[in-house]
C-alpha cells in the first residue's frame, strides 16, 4: 500500500520566505504529482487486470467487484478535479486574478515556471482561512468537509462489497469481514487531523492549516491531501482486486515510494528516508523485494521498508535515484522500476532587518527584527558594534538599537552554526524644515501672520517618533519704505520684541527669518537652518 508523506517546511523567516525554502515547497509539490501519476497508472493496470481476469468463466461470481472499483476510482477522480480547481482558483487570485488561470498568473525563474503569487499570504488567508462570516471565501471549511464526505463515501464503498459478498463468493467469516472494515477504517490515508489545532492558539482546522501560509506553502498541502486521496484509492482497490484471487492478477508495474523526514535539510545535516515498493502487499515476503537508493543496496526489513541516510554536504536541488525490484512469488518473474526524488539542501540563513528604515539614527529608537531559518532563537547570540551602539532585547526576534556617533556600526548575529555579519550606515536625525505654522516661506496673509507664536522645527517623512527643538533665530522686519528693523530672538517663541515687530505686519512688509538653529535629539550642540522670508499681503 502506497504510504507517501510529506514533512511541510515551516522554516519561514519573520519577514521574507528564502528563495530555497520557496524553491522546497515547489520541490514538495512537485515530488507529490509524480507519484500521484505513477500511482494511476498503477491503478489503471490494476483496474485492467481485474477486468480480463472476471472474464474468466471461473471468476464470473466476483464481477460485483468491478462497479465498486469503478465507485472508489470516481470518488477519488472528483475529489482531485475539486482540489486541482481549487488549487487554480488560489493560483489565479494571487496572480492577474481575471478568474481564470492562464500564462500571466505565472513568472519565468530559471527555465521553469512558477505562479506569480508565491510569497502570497493574503489570499490563501481570504479563501481558505477565514470563514464567510469574516468576509472570506470559506473555502477551508469546504474542502475539510469534501475530504470527510469523500472518506466515507469511499469507506461505505468497500462495506457495502464486503458486507453483501464476504461470505460467498468471497469465503470470509464474519469475524473476518469486521475485521477487514475495521483495519480499512484505521490505516486509509485520506483523512483531517482535527485535534492538533485545538492545542493552538487558532479557531479552527482550516486556520490552523492555512492562515498567513504562502501560496509556494498550500500548494504541495493541497497535493498532498490528492496524493492521501489516491493512496486510500489504491488500498482500497488492491483490497478488493484480493477477493477474486488478486494472486493470479499480474501486476507489471512497480515503482519506489520515498517517504523523507525532511524534504529540505541543512548542509551538514543527515537527509534520511524510508523507501518502500509502490505496489507493496504484506502477502509478498520481504526476501523477494530489493531496493536501491543512489545506487546503493539497502535492506529491507519485515515490513517492505530499507531505510536510507546521506550525509549533505554541497547546496541545492539534489536528485536520489530510486529502483526497486519485486520477485513474484508463484511464477519466479522479476519486475523492476524506477523513479526519482527531489530533495534540497541549503544553508542556514539570517536576516537581520530594520523595522522602519535602512538606517540607524542618532537620538531614536532603531527597532530592528531578527530571524534564522533552521536556528532555534534561544541559540542565537546577538551583538552589536561600531557607532556606539547598544541593543536592548524587546521580545522575540525584537530588538530596539541606540547609536551615538555618525558612520558605521555592525550586528553580528552567532550560534546554530551561524556567525554573520550585517553593516548599517549610523546618521543625525535630517535637518528639520523651519515654518510659521506648516509654512516656509512665501505670501501669507497679514491676519495668519499675527496669529502665530513662534518658530517650529518640522521632521517631514520621518518614521520615527523625534521632535526637533527651535533654539533660536534673528526677525528682521523691513517695512514698505521704511528702514529695517530686527530682533535676537531666544529659543521657539516669539519674545515681546518679535512679538511687537510680527503685531505691527501691514500688506507690502517683508519678514526675514535669519540665523536660525535647531536641536533634534542625538545633537550635541545646535543645528543652522536655512533662513525662510515671508511677503506679507
Amino acid at each position: 500500500m502506497i504510504n507517501l508523506m510529506y514533512l511541510v517546511l515551516l522554516a519561514l523567516l519573520a519577514l521574507n520566505v528564502s528563495a530555497e525554502i520557496i524553491n522546497a515547497f515547489f520541490a514538495l509539490d512537485k515530488g507529490n504529482k509524480e507519484s500521484i501519476a505513477t500511482m494511476n497508472k498503477q491503478l489503471d493496470d490494476t483496474e485492467k487486470g481485474i477486468t480480463k481476469l472476471l472474464k474468466e468463466p471461473s471468476k464470473k461470481k466476483f464481477e460485483p467487484i468491478l462497479p465498486a472499483i469503478s465507485e472508489v476510482r470516481s470518488l477519488t477522480k472528483d475529489f482531485n478535479t475539486y482540489v486541482e480547481d481549487l488549487r487554480n482558483n488560489l493560483i489565479d487570485a494571487a496572480g492577474n486574478n481575471n478568474g481564470t488561470l492562464d500564462d500571466d498568473d505565472y513568472v519565468e525563474e530559471k527555465g521553469k515556471k512558477k505562479p506569480k503569487g508565491k510569497k502570497n499570504k493574503d489570499v490563501t488567508t481570504r479563501i481558505l482561512a477565514k470563514p464567510v462570516a469574516d468576509g472570506g471565501d470559506g473555502k477551508g471549511v469546504e474542502l475539510k468537509e469534501k475530504v470527510l464526505d469523500t472518506r466515507e463515501k469511499m469507506l461505505t464503498a468497500y462495506k457495502n462489497l464486503i458486507t453483501k459478498y464476504g461470505k460467498d463468493p468471497f469465503g470470509l467469516k464474519d469475524e473476518e469481514v469486521q475485521s477487514k472494515i475495521q483495519s480499512m477504517e484505521s490505516n486509509l490515508t485520506l483523512k483531517i487531523d482535527d485535534e492538533s489545532w485545538t492545542a493552538s492558539d487558532k479557531k479552527s482546522w482550516e486556520e490552523y492549516k492555512f492562515k498567513q501560509m504562502p501560496l509556494a506553502a498550500v500548494l504541495p498541502i493541497l497535493s498532498k491531501m490528492q496524493s492521501d486521496a489516491k493512496t486510500a484509492e489504491a488500498a482500497i482497490v488492491n483490497e478488493m482486486a484480493g477477493f477474486a484471487g488478486g494472486r493470479e492478477i499480474v501486476f507489471d508495474k512497480f515503482f519506489p515510494v520515498v517517504n523523507a523526514k525532511k524534504a529540505y535539510v541543512i548542509s551538514g545535516e543527515k537527509f534520511e528516508a524510508e523507501i518502500s515498493v509502490g505496489t507493496y502487499s504484506s502477502s509478498i515476503s520481504p526476501s523477494d523485494i530489493s531496493i536501491s537508493a543512489g545506487g546503493q543496496s539497502l535492506r529491507v526489513n519485515e515490513d517492505g521498508i530499507a531505510t536510507y541516510s546521506t550525509t549533505t554536504s554541497s547546496t541545492g536541488v539534489k536528485k536520489l535515484n530510486l529502483t526497486a525490484s519485486v520477485r513474484n512469488p508463484l511464477t519466479g518473474e522479476t519486475s523492476r522500476g524506477e523513479s526519482t526524488f527531489e530533495y534540497e539542501v541549503g544553508r542556514r540563513s539570517v536576516a537581520v532587518s530594520p523595522d522602519k528604515m535602512n538606517v540607524f539614527y542618532i537620538g531614536v529608537d532603531n527597532p530592528v527584527s531578527v530571524a534564522a531559518a533552521g536556528v532555534s532563537s534561544n541559540d542565537l547570540n546577538v551583538r552589536g558594534s561600531g557607532g556606539g551602539i547598544r541593543m536592548n532585547k524587546t521580545g522575540q526576534g525584537k530588538y530596539n538599537v541606540t547609536v551615538s556617533q555618525p558612520g558605521q556600526a555592525s550586528i553580528t548575529v552567532s550560534g546554530g552554526g551561524l556567525n554573520d555579519k550585517f553593516d548599517f550606515r549610523v546618521k543625525r536625525i535630517p535637518d528639520p524644515r523651519p515654518a510659521l505654522g506648516k509654512k516656509s516661506g512665501g505670501t501669507i496673509g497679514n491676519g495668519e501672520f499675527k496669529a502665530q507664536r513662534g518658530l517650529l522645527a518640522w521632521l517631514d517623512d520621518f518614521d520615527f517618533d523625534a521632535k526637533c527643538n527651535i533654539q533660536g533665530f534673528k526677525l528682521v522686519r523691513v517695512p514698505k519704505r521704511e528702514d529695517a528693523i530686527e530682533s535676537v530672538n531666544q529659543g521657539g517663541s516669539f519674545n515681546s520684541q518679535s512679538q511687537r515687530m510680527v503685531k505691527a505686519a501691514k500688506p507690502g512688509d517683508v519678514y526675514y527669518f535669519d540665523g536660525i538653529k535647531a536641536r533634534c535629539p542625538g545633537d550635541k550642540a545646535g543645528r543652522p537652518l536655512p533662513s525662510i522670508v515671508f511677503n506679507i499681503k
